[in-house]
């Protein structure tokens, strides 16, 4: 098994609050973000037009929108799903995480460019598992709050807490702008997530989170806080910043 990462100390102390059942519980936000390459096949050309077609006339993503595509119809036209999710769950056992896979909810996504943000709000239950399907278009994951920028191209893999703030920016950027995603411009990425059980024993482990780090006090709603209090992300830096 490669060895993980060592967690850096976080800048701010991040709380998630999270339903566990009917149970909300707070845990802390893993520094972690783990990443590599795996070997699949470029999806068939008429897969790909699907996709082009359905981006630009039915998602109508403007710079920075992360939307879902048809995952039950994609599969109809892709003999080589199976190849890719078999890929992730072999990279997923290297790190001591087998047979995660069949058991997680499952979507396929398009994204123009994304605005920084953290997905802790729906899904402070899970940590994302991404597999990228498109080509190299000169696009970057950035985790402001690890410092890594990881190059988008067919076959990236990572697993990352949902409670980190992220976005797809040009590689070389130093932020957000939407400036950088002109209409006409090839910039759209499609990609396989899986939302992980933050949970488990294993995810939890790799992406060094820590349970029940916090008192519950009377919320309701899954939701991120910063220094022990509400907080979000400024869409174009990244910093996390006080609720208004």
């Amino acid at each position: 098994m490669p060895a993980l990462p060592e967690t850096p100390a976080p800048p701010d102390h991040l709380t998630a609050y999270f339903y566990s059942g009917d149970t909300l519980r707070s845990r802390s936000v893993g520094t972690r973000v783990l990443h590599g390459t795996v070997d699949v096949p470029a999806p068939p050309a008429r897969l790909l037009a699907d996709w082009e077609r359905d981006i630009a006339t039915h998602l109508g993503l403007e710079p920075g929108d992360v939307d879902t595509l048809p995952l039950a119809r994609a599969r109809m036209r892709w003999p080589d799903y199976p190849r890719c999710v078999q890929a992730v769950a072999d990279w997923l056992h290297t790190l001591g995480l087998p047979d995660l896979l069949p058991s997680c909810d499952t979507a396929l996504m398009a994204c123009r460019g994304a605005r920084y943000h953290h997905d802790g709000a729906q899904y402070a239950g899970a940590a994302f598992c991404n597999l990228f399907l498109s080509e190299d278009k000169g696009l970057d994951v950035h985790f402001p709050g690890t410092g890594q920028r990881i190059p988008l191209a067919r076959g990236a893999v990572l697993v990352f807490d949902t409670g980190q703030p992220h976005a797809v920016i040009p590689r070389g950027s130093s932020g957000f702008d939407a400036a950088d995603f002109p209409p006409g411009r090839d910039c759209s990425q499609v990609f396989l997530t899986w939302e992980l059980p933050i949970t488990h024993p294993g995810v939890g482990r790799v992406l060094g989170v820590e349970m029940d780090t916090d008192p519950v006090l009377g919320m309701e709603q899954e939701q991120v806080w910063c220094s022990g209090a509400p907080a979000c992300v400024c869409a174009e830096t990244g910093r996390w910043q006080p609720m208004d």
